[in-house]
């Protein structure tokens, strides 16, 4: 399928010619104004053409031979790990939010560029400034001290921009890579970065929300589960589940920093375990609720720079309205959509049937909660006056003023 999701390129002769993204969406209306976009589209296609490549590839994986470019950035991602270990947490009073995170945000801004440079050829040199803002908003926000699915999102518009322009080949091999080495090993540092400085979630919606941190991992990892019959959709309920696909990972990540029953805290993925009766139906759910309730929400995407090598509103280089290749029926999802097609309460509305409780459990499982992995204890500690010391850098400044009105902002 991914062959009949084309993706644009952009040569580098171009780049000169783009003014780097800014902060565009302001208003609700901004939002429906980047749904007509190219970036939009652009962002669509690349999550689905990443989405094919992994379907029916289980994990561990590893090809033969990663390119040059997908072993540099691991590289970097590593490079940011290291440096968790040498800026520890500070003493904070603070449930969440350590202040180290502003410091080890700090140095993502000074070593940013020098960090671009070392992960690109030399003539992608101009290019630097039209991706750092995306790279700089990939791992959190230094002013709020949160991580949440709007900066999950930045980093694929990292990845996808550096593929528009060929530093990525949009190619399956490349692109499974993309998934199953880059992402992956990025959401283990972002995994690491919301434990050591606890993070709090950006936006999370609570127990109605699909996860308060993330919302990638499920697509590829339903999608890498999408096209066989041996693993059920209920089998999620019978922890601990192998790391055989990002699905799973991403659940007994949940076993890990909460506590108490899976069908109280994550309402919406128990409702998917209990109420989809397939994996494709699961898969092409989550593509519909990730344009509603992530692109489609403001306070979560209103921080994603625009512009550029990224359009806004059909903007060209020479100020000309620019030609869309208008996408396939299956990318275009209604704007109306407010919610997935499970996101009610009675999944049998839509013709589905609970589990059988009695049906025989996966083989991974024993079937009992002591063999559930208990979630890690999290110190509260007293509330104190003290003030912040660590000012936060000033990129994570830049159109990131929090909406007074919205509690999720």
């Amino acid at each position: 399928m991914a062959d009949s999701l084309p993706l644009r390129g952009v040569s580098l002769s171009e780049i000169h010619a783009f003014n780097p993204p800014t902060q565009k969406i302001f208003s609700e209306e901004d939002v429906e104004s980047w749904r007509d976009t190219q970036s939009y589209q652009d962002l669509n296609v690349f999550l689905r053409r990443l989405n094919e490549a992994v379907v029916g590839i289980h994990m561990p994986w590893s090809s033969e031979s990663p390119s040059q470019a997908i072993l540099s950035m691991i590289a970097l991602i590593d490079t940011l790990d290291e440096w968790i270990d040498a800026i520890p947490p500070l003493d904070s009073p603070q449930r969440f939010g350590n202040l180290a995170f502003r410091h080890w945000g700090a140095r993502l801004e000074e070593q940013s560029d020098l960090l671009l440079a070392r992960l690109l050829p030399a003539e992608y040199s101009l290019l630097i400034p039209h991706i750092k803002p995306y790279f700089l908003t990939s791992f959190g926000s230094f002013v709020r001290m949160d991580y949440g699915t709007g900066h999950e999102t930045s980093f694929a518009m990292f990845l996808l921009c550096l593929t528009l322009t060929r530093f990525f080949v949009p190619e399956v091999e490349e692109e499974r890579e993309l998934v199953l080495r880059v992402f992956v090993r990025y959401l283990r540092l972002c995994w690491r970065l919301q434990d050591v400085y606890r993070l709090e979630p950006a936006g999370s919606h609570g127990v109605w929300g699909l996860d308060d941190s993330h919302f990638l991992g499920y697509i590829f990892g339903s999608g890498q589960l999408r096209d066989q019959n041996e693993i059920g959709v209920s089998a999620v309920l019978h922890p601990p589940l192998p790391p055989t696909n990002i699905y799973f990972m991403l659940i007994m990540r949940i076993h890990e920093v909460k506590h108490g029953p899976f069908h109280e805290h994550s309402s919406q993925l128990y409702s998917i375990a209990v109420g989809v009766p397939t994996w494709a139906k699961v898969n092409s759910g989550l593509f519909k609720m990730y344009e509603a309730e992530v692109l489609g929400k403001r306070v979560v995407v209103q921080h994603i720079p625009l512009g550029g090598l990224l359009p806004w509103c059909d903007e060209s280089p020479g100020g000309t309205t620019q030609a869309r290749t208008e996408p396939s029926e299956d990318i275009v999802s209604s704007s109306s959509m407010s919610q997935a097609p499970w996101a009610q309460t009675a999944a049998n509305r839509f013709g589905y049937h609970s589990i059988n409780p009695n049906a025989p459990l996966p083989s991974w499982s024993t079937g009992l909660q002591s063999t559930m992995m208990l979630p890690r204890p999290r110190t509260v500690p007293a509330p104190s006056s003290s003030q912040d010391s660590m000012p936060p850098p000033l990129s994570s400044m830049r159109g990131h003023c929090r909406d007074p009105t919205d509690p999720t902002g």
